[in-house]
């Protein structure tokens, strides 16, 4: 994890912008011995209004089910080297990470787009249209 802030004692563990969910830990004085700390963990979850099952698409139904799975969540899918009988190696620390994820709403550091329909001289063409224009365009 990495400090909230700089004079901050709490870590951020996840911080997942894809679903909106930022787990933190700090350690605290126990409730049942004052000099003892404990681990404390906070999962904050903001659940999106009018997020739609398909995020891509504006016209698709609104999502009623949001499933967040801890495991999933803590999962660090970024490769790493290491060193295994003297020859160099990339390893993964998470499983199942091909397994692409569902998104309730839009990750600011990716471009969503979808296509949309635009009555043109009596024609109907498709355009596609940025959904996150400061993700898909440059400055």
């Amino acid at each position: 994890g990495y400090p909230v802030g700089p004079a901050d004692e709490e870590y951020v563990l996840v911080n997942n912008k894809c679903q909106c969910v930022t787990v933190t830990s700090k350690f605290v004085p126990s409730k049942e011995n004052p000099d003892e700390e404990v681990l404390e963990r906070n999962i904050r979850i903001l659940v999106p209004l009018k997020a739609r099952e398909n995020i891509s698409d504006p016209l698709s139904p609104l999502r009623t089910t949001f499933v967040y799975r801890l495991s999933e969540l803590c999962k660090n899918c970024d490769p790493v080297e290491i060193e295994l009988g003297g020859a160099i190696h990339q390893a993964q620390q998470g499983n199942s990470c091909g397994e692409p994820q569902t998104c309730y709403t839009y990750d600011r550091n990716v471009c969503y787009s979808s296509p949309v329909p635009i009555l043109h001289h009596g024609e109907v063409k498709h355009v596609t249209a940025a959904l996150t224009p400061a993700s898909c365009f440059a400055e």
